[in-house]
């Protein structure tokens, strides 16, 4: 069995964009994926990180086949799923499960909390009896801190927390070796996202389930994941592991999107050195040749408009797509601005 649960290679979507009424006309295209692979490991967390728009959910749906990938391929589980039928995906489906960005929109407003959750059972046809559906989602009600007893309430009796709960439920109803979190928490409040990345981590743990958390939040990606993917208009530019990420980080683009965490210390967040972004990202119907971030890159020469560079290894655990990475002295400096503000966080705490 290979260690690989997902391999996805060359992945291209793009969305045309046409023009008149009966006879239409493609004028140009959305490049919302363009070219990507990467790995995802069994029983790994795989964070997927960026700006919006940079086709994050997009990769999401292509990994599930709820849309269909303009080239390139996706296999699950040792089995090529890029072209498959309704029909020969219908068994794989149980198998991979997703749980959407918005908890409000993504449940049907006329069903129970019951049906909700039991749905997959019926269409997979499971073969429960009606009480033993019924069991079985009232246990999985109190699994993710749902009371069972509100099996026949409807979701507009919850709060958003709640809901989102009862997703994470039907995800986990047919026992999936697979889940994808599009941004699970991102409408939720402060308080709230933490106890359902928790929530999530503890699933994880008891039921072996690998793991894609896509997040713009770089705060919960270094919390839950092992992995994390860094991707900017369409490209992943920077693919590492957590740690390394966070406290290596090779490409420019990774490095200003932590420059930009916040940071609870004020003095330390006075004294660290900020990178801004110059300009707007450019539009993914026409992306800069070459690097697609150059344009904005303070590093950026002419090698980067004319040659695209590789996603390759820079140092262990780390791959990014740079011409000219983040130097040893930047990192360096990341380095000691990152065990400076751990040294006082662990400071008072033991205080």
């Amino acid at each position: 069995m290979s260690e690989n649960l997902v391999e996805v290679r060359n992945l291209v979507k793009h969305f045309p964009i046409t023009k008149g009424i009966i006879r239409q006309k493609q004028i140009a295209a959305v490049h919302a994926v363009d070219d990507i692979s990467f790995d995802v490991i069994r029983g790994e967390t795989l964070g997927i990180v960026g700006e919006t728009g940079c086709g994050k959910s997009t990769t999401a749906r292509l990994m599930l086949r709820l849309l269909e990938p303009t080239s390139g391929t996706i296999t699950f589980d040792g089995r090529d799923i890029s072209h498959l039928g309704r029909r020969d995906l219908k068994p794989l489906r149980s198998e991979m499960q997703m749980i959407f960005q918005d908890p409000y929109s993504s449940l049907n407003p006329r069903k129970t909390v019951g049906s909700i959750i039991s749905e997959p059972y019926v269409i997979h046809g499971t073969n429960k009896s009606d009480k033993a559906r019924k069991t079985e989602v009232q246990g999985l009600m109190e699994r993710v801190g749902l009371n069972p007893e509100h099996f026949n309430r409807y979701p507009h009796e919850f709060s958003g927390g709640q809901r989102q709960r009862i997703g994470v439920a039907r995800a986990l109803a047919l026992r999936p070796k697979l889940i994808i979190a599009d941004e699970p928490v991102s409408a939720l409040d402060v308080s709230i996202q933490a106890q359902i990345l928790n929530l999530l981590r503890d699933l994880q743990r008891d039921f072996g389930i690998t793991l894609v958390l896509i997040a713009h939040d770089l705060s919960v990606v270094r919390h839950m994941c092992d992995r994390v993917a860094v991707m900017y208009l369409g490209s992943i530019v920077e693919l590492a592991d957590s740690d390394a990420l966070y406290r290596h980080p090779t490409h420019p683009y990774t490095g200003a999107l932590l420059s930009a965490v916040p940071v609870p210390d004020p003095a330390l967040a006075a004294a660290r050195r900020r990178q801004v972004l110059g300009g707007d990202v450019p539009s993914p119907t026409n992306p800069p040749a070459a690097c697609r971030f150059h344009p904005r890159c303070p590093k950026a020469q002419e090698v980067c408009s004319q040659i695209e560079p590789a996603l390759e290894e820079k140092h262990a655990g780390d791959a990014s797509a740079c011409h000219f990475p983040l130097s040893e002295g930047e990192v360096l400096e990341r380095i000691a601005t990152a065990e400076t503000a751990e040294a006082r966080d662990a400071a008072q705490q033991s205080s």
